[in-house]
C-alpha cells in the first residue's frame, strides 16, 4: 500500500473563539480534488449545513478545487505557518529571524491597516537583503 494522506478539518466555535475544534477526519490516498469533496461531504453529512466563510490550507490544488465546486462563496487564505516556512526557505539562515519576526507581524496584525503597514515593512527589510545581495 503506497503514502496515504490524512485530511482533517477543524474551525474555530464563533462563540468561544478560544476553542477549536476538529471536525473531520478522513485517510486518503492522494490530495485530490475527489479526496477534498468526500471530506467535505463527510462534513455535510455529519450536519454542516452552511459553508464555511473561510477555508485555509496549505495550498494543496485539490483543496481549493473541491471548495470552489462544492463552497463557491467561501473565501479561501493560504496557510501562514506553511507560507512564511516557504519563505524562509528563500532566506540565508543568519536573516531568517529577523524575516520570521517581519512576516508574524503581518499576520497577527489587528486591522488591515497595521497588516498592510507591516507588510510595507516586510518588503522593505527583504529590498535592503535583495539589494546588498545582487548590486
Amino acid at each position: 500500500m503506497g503514502r496515504g494522506s490524512i485530511y482533517n478539518s477543524g474551525g474555530i466555535v464563533p462563540e468561544f473563539c478560544s476553542r477549536c475544534i476538529l471536525e473531520g477526519v478522513r485517510c486518503c490516498s492522494r490530495e485530490s480534488e475527489a479526496s477534498w469533496e468526500e471530506v467535505i461531504e463527510q462534513l455535510e453529512n455529519q450536519g454542516l449545513t452552511i459553508p464555511p466563510n473561510l477555508a485555509i490550507d496549505d495550498e494543496a490544488l485539490g483543496f481549493w478545487k473541491a471548495i470552489a465546486k462544492k463552497w463557491p462563496t467561501t473565501q479561501t487564505q493560504r496557510c501562514w505557518v506553511h507560507k512564511t516556512a516557504n519563505v524562509l526557505n528563500k532566506v540565508p539562515r543568519p536573516m531568517q529571524p529577523k524575516a520570521k519576526e517581519a512576516l508574524h507581524d503581518i499576520w497577527i496584525a489587528e486591522t488591515r491597516d497595521a497588516a498592510h503597514k507591516a507588510f510595507d515593512s516586510c518588503v522593505k527589510c527583504f529590498l535592503k537583503w535583495c539589494l546588498l545581495q545582487y548590486v
